[in-house]
C-alpha cells in the first residue's frame, strides 16, 4: 500500500489576490476545480478545503493561511494540495513557517499541479527558490509601478481618475486627460461664482438647478464642491505623494481656470467663510453663561490690515437658548485667556481634569524640570495645572487650547465678564 494512500491527509488551499500583481492568476473557483480533479485522479485523501482572497506579500496577515498552519501543527492534516507554490507564500515569513513544519515532520507532503515537495533537502530548496522568486517578482513589479507613475507625473499626466470637469482618454495607445465637454465650462463658471463670495451650499443649489451631476449621474455633494475649489489641478498643477514626500508637477492637461482666479477663490473662502468644517472655538465647551445658564457660542471676525494681511478674532457670547432676552456681553478670546490665567491660579484646587489632560500636564512638567536642570536655572514650578495652563493660554496653538479646554471637567461661568466656578 502506498504511503500517500494510508498516511497523507491533504488540506486543499486556494488563494487569489485582488491586487494587480496577481490578476493573471487563476480564480479560486478554477483552482478548486483543477485541484479536485487532480485529487480524484491520484487518489489523494483531501480532508479539508480552505480558500481566501488575500495578498501574500506580507507575512502573518492571511487569516486562512494561519488557520491552515495551525491545523498542520495540531495534526488535523499533514499535507497540502495547492495550485502552485506561490499560492502558499510570496514572503519570507510565511515560507519559513512552511519549511519549519516540514523540518519538524508535521508537514509531510506538498502537492501542486506540476510538482511535489517533501522533507527532502533538494525539494525544500526548490520550494524556497520558487517562493523567493515570487517575492522577487512582487518587489520588481512594485518598483516598476512606482517608476512608471513617477515618469507619468514628470510627463505632466496625473495618475488615477481625472477630477470632475475632466475625463481620462485613451487614444492610439496614449492615455491623457482632457476637459469634459459636458462639465468643463460649468466648473469654470463655478470658480467664477466662488470668487464672488458664493458659499458651498449656494454653489450646490445652483449646480442642482442646472442638473450638474457626477459621472455616475448623482447630484454633487457640498463636500465635493468644496474639495474642487481647493484642487490646484484646475489651474494646471498637481501633487503626487511617494516615499520621499509630496512633489508638485506641472500638468500637461488644459487648465480650466487661471492661477490668479484660483488664488482669489482661496483668499475669498479664507476671509468670508473660513475653512469649511474647520472652525475651531477652543473654549466653547468650557464656559457657560452665568446670567441665564445657557451655553456659550462663538463667532469669528476677520480684519484686514494695511499690509494686506488678515487677523482673526474670536468672540464668545451667550447662546440665549434658555433666556432669549439675556444681555450678557460678548468676550474676546484673547481677553478670556488673560482672565483664565489668574482664575486657574486662584481656583486650581476646585478645577477637575480628565486623565488625558493629566498625562499631558505631567509630561509638560517633566520636560520643564529637565530643561531647568540642564540650563541650571533655579526656578521653582508651582502647581502643575497652573504651569501648564499658563503655557497653553499664552503660547498654545488653537488645537492645543481646544484640547486643554476639553480636558477640564469643571465648567466655568461668566457674569459681567467675570469668571467663577459653575
Amino acid at each position: 500500500m502506498k504511503e500517500g494512500e494510508t498516511k497523507l491527509r491533504y488540506c486543499l488551499y486556494a488563494r487569489k489576490s485582488s491586487e494587480s500583481d496577481e490578476r493573471q492568476a487563476m480564480s479560486i473557483d478554477s483552482q478548486l476545480k483543477e485541484m479536485r480533479e487532480l485529487a480524484k485522479r491520484d487518489g489523494l485523501n483531501v480532508v479539508c478545503e480552505l480558500e481566501e482572497s488575500h495578498s501574500a506579500k506580507e507575512s502573518g496577515q492571511r487569516p486562512v493561511f494561519n488557520q491552515m498552519v495551525e491545523g498542520i501543527a495540531s495534526g488535523k492534516y499533514n499535507a497540502i494540495l495547492t495550485w502552485a507554490a506561490d499560492r502558499l507564500s510570496r514572503n519570507a515569513g510565511d515560507l519559513g513557517s512552511i519549511v519549519d513544519l516540514m523540518d519538524c515532520e508535521e508537514l509531510l507532503h506538498i502537492k501542486t499541479y506540476s510538482q511535489t515537495f517533501t522533507n527532502n533537502p533538494n525539494e525544500k530548496f526548490l520550494l524556497m527558490i520558487l517562493c523567493s522568486q515570487a517575492k522577487l517578482e512582487n518587489d520588481n513589479k512594485s518598483l516598476n509601478v512606482k517608476r512608471g507613475i513617477k515618469t507619468k507625473c514628470e510627463m505632466g499626466w496625473r495618475p488615477g481618475v481625472a477630477p470632475l470637469g475632466y475625463i481620462n482618454r485613451a487614444f492610439g495607445g496614449i492615455k491623457d486627460i482632457v476637459p469634459d465637454p459636458e462639465r468643463a465650462e460649468i466648473v469654470t463658471e463655478m470658480f467664477m461664482k466662488a470668487s464672488q463670495g458664493w458659499s458651498g451650499r449656494r454653489l450646490k443649489s445652483w449646480l442642482d438647478e442646472i442638473n450638474f451631476t457626477t459621472r455616475n449621474g448623482k447630484p454633487i455633494s457640498v463636500s465635493s464642491v468644496l474639495e474642487m475649489l481647493i484642487n490646484p489641478f484646475y489651474y494646471g498643477e498637481f501633487q503626487y505623494s511617494d516615499d520621499s514626500g509630496g512633489k508638485w508637477f506641472k500638468g500637461a492637461h488644459q487648465p480650466l481656470i487661471s492661477k490668479e482666479l484660483f488664488d482669489i477663490v482661496q483668499q475669498t473662502r479664507g476671509i468670508n467663510k473660513g475653512l469649511w468644517g474647520t472652525k475651531q472655538f477652543a473654549f466653547r465647551g468650557l464656559i457657560m453663561c452665568g446670567r441665564c445658564g445657557s451655553c456659550m457660542t462663538a463667532q469669528e471676525k476677520f480684519k484686514k490690515l494695511k499690509n494686506g494681511e488678515y487677523v482673526r478674532y474670536v468672540y464668545y457670547c451667550c447662546a440665549k437658548n434658555i433666556r432669549h432676552e439675556c444681555d450678557e456681553k460678548y468676550m474676546n478670546e484673547n481677553d478670556l485667556c488673560k482672565k483664565l490665567m489668574p482664575f486657574i491660579e486662584k481656583k486650581y484646587r476646585d478645577i477637575k481634569v480628565n486623565d488625558k489632560l493629566r498625562v499631558k500636564i505631567e509630561k509638560h512638567i517633566s520636560m520643564s524640570k529637565s530643561l531647568l536642570e540642564h540650563y541650571k536655572v533655579n526656578t521653582k514650578l508651582n502647581n502643575p495645572l497652573v504651569e501648564y495652563s499658563r503655557f497653553i493660554l499664552t503660547n498654545g496653538t488653537e488645537s492645543e487650547k481646544t484640547s486643554f479646554a476639553d480636558g477640564v471637567k469643571t465648567k466655568i461661568k461668566i457674569i459681567d465678564g467675570e469668571l467663577s466656578i459653575a
